[in-house]
């Protein structure tokens, strides 16, 4: 299990961009398409904004046409965690850093095999660490 980061709202807030600090503390989204990995195609490893925990592989994603990147699963089980979402009148499945518990986004059940599911991700949240050449 990654060690835990807790900061104070504070230090988020003096640490993160006014984006950021929406998306990832207070659960914003930001606008489909707007994002800078929406079409991204380098390879490399998406970490989160806040923390720099691992959390996806440019392996796994995927152009799901839905305005955010998307991926089908995460690079460690334990990198991502799950949470029940009931805002916004409906129930969704929230996706947050298990690290610092940043907001990344939501999963659902529409994705591509070889899982089944879409991590549909703000590019906020991410950070792309490309993979080294040679």
């Amino acid at each position: 299990m990654p060690q835990k980061i807790e900061k104070t709202d504070e230090e988020w807030r003096r640490e993160l961009t006014p984006e950021q600090y929406e998306i990832l503390r207070r659960q914003g989204t930001e606008p489909p398409f707007t994002g800078k990995y929406v079409y991204a195609k380098d390879s490399g490893t998406y970490k989160c904004a806040a923390c720099g925990a691992d959390l996806f592989s440019s392996d796994t994603k995927f152009d799901s046409g839905t305005g955010w990147p998307s991926f089908y699963e995460p690079m460690d089980e334990g990198g991502v965690e799950l949470r029940e979402d009931r805002s916004h009148g409906m129930i969704r499945t929230e996706a947050v850093c298990a690290t610092c518990g940043g907001h990344l986004g939501h999963v659902f059940d529409d994705g591509p095999q070889p899982t089944g599911q879409r991590y549909c991700i703000n590019s906020c949240s991410l950070q792309l660490e490309p993979e080294q050449a040679g």
